[in-house]
């Protein structure tokens, strides 16, 4: 009986050594499931990171030239603003002068068709 209960003893000690290293492999597993996940999770940011730089220099090659059509709209028109004002400091002497004529000097005369009444 002594070798029946050894046997048993052995067995269960198998058992329990089977067990733990069943456990040892879940754990394992279970590490090694974190651990490409945050691989995966590098990676993913990595290629985002990528794609959003190519975007963003893309995005800087085709803005770039719009920026430089705005730059130019700009500049030509503060320089029609710039000749506009001048334009106006020059004539507006004259101007003035040509509009208080035409206002204060009146000279009183007939129109061309008014009839006298006989």
């Amino acid at each position: 009986m002594t070798s029946q209960s050894q046997g048993i003893q052995q067995l269960l000690q198998a058992e329990k050594r089977a067990k733990d290293k069943l456990e040892e492999a879940k754990k394992r597993k279970g590490k090694r499931l974190k651990q490409a996940k945050e691989e995966a999770t590098a990676e993913i940011d990595h290629y985002r990171l990528q794609r959003e730089k190519e975007f963003r220099n893309k995005e800087t090659s085709v803005m770039g030239s719009q920026g430089n059509f705005s730059a130019k709209i700009e500049e030509q028109t503060t320089e029609a603003i710039r000749n506009l004002t001048s334009s106006y400091h020059r004539n507006m002497e004259s101007m003035m002068k040509k509009l208080l004529s035409t206002i204060c000097d009146i000279s009183p005369e007939i129109h061309p068709n008014f009839r006298p009444v006989v």
